[in-house]
């Protein structure tokens, strides 16, 4: 395991954003969904593709909060740009466990 100085870590912008809409991602080569994430109003609603297919399905994202990365550049996923990255702990190649607060807490707020 690398080690990166406090510096490294503060230059990730690590944010609380929820989830309005969930839809599959028809296009994309492995299964996955396509989200919009609102992550306040300093940073507003950024889209992701999310192969979180396992264990979720789109109608019980909505609402969920989540934990994003929001200063990755954007990366062009076949017809769609993803401009954040939504965190989660993949258990195995196909399945990934959602990064969440425990308590609901603003959209936007960072990791400390």
């Amino acid at each position: 395991m690398e080690t990166i100085s406090w510096s490294d870590f503060e230059r990730v912008e690590i944010r609380v954003g929820t989830i309005i809409t969930a839809e599959v991602f028809k296009e994309a080569r492995k299964p996955a969904y396509i989200l919009q994430v609102d992550f306040g109003e300093e940073i507003g609603i950024l889209k992701s593709s999310a192969q979180i297919t396992d264990l979720y399905k789109p109608e019980e994202l909505t609402g969920t909060q989540v934990i994003g990365v929001v200063n990755f550049p954007s990366k062009q996923i076949g017809p769609i740009k993803s401009q954040c990255l939504v965190t989660g702990f993949s258990l195995d190649q196909s399945t990934v466990v959602l990064a969440k607060p425990d308590r609901p807490v603003p959209n936007g707020l960072k990791l400390a």
